[in-house]
């Protein structure tokens, strides 16, 4: 087994840098074990509450603290995350777009 560490960087989207490094190594499968960091905005779903087959979309624009973990299936990456806001709610669900502006994300990926 290889820990691989991936950074994402000041004005840089998560799921663009994790997914042209699973290319660059040529991966196909693989765990996320960890997800780190604080993102500006970012875009999740989660399931309706009388139909998990329909995705509800959310869209946050500011400042939050990012932690989640997944796999990369057939080359590509899913990430389930939770979030948390100024407010202290913490959000949660499916990462499909996180964008980097102040700090940094962190990814680890567990691959044999």
């Amino acid at each position: 087994m290889k820990l691989l560490e991936i950074k994402v960087n000041k004005r840089e989207e998560v799921i663009n840098v994790l997914t042209k490094e699973i290319k660059k190594q040529k991966l196909t499968t693989g765990a996320i074990v960890s997800v780190i960091g604080a993102v500006d905005e970012c875009q999740i779903n989660d399931m309706k509450k009388n139909n998990a087959m329909k995705d509800v979309f959310h869209q946050y624009k500011e400042p939050m603290e990012l932690s989640g973990n997944g796999e990369i299936k057939d080359g590509k990456p899913h990430i389930h995350c939770i979030l948390s806001r100024e407010s202290g709610e913490t959000v949660g669900g499916h990462l499909h777009r996180a964008v980097v502006k102040s700090w940094f994300v962190n990814i680890f990926v567990l691959v044999k």
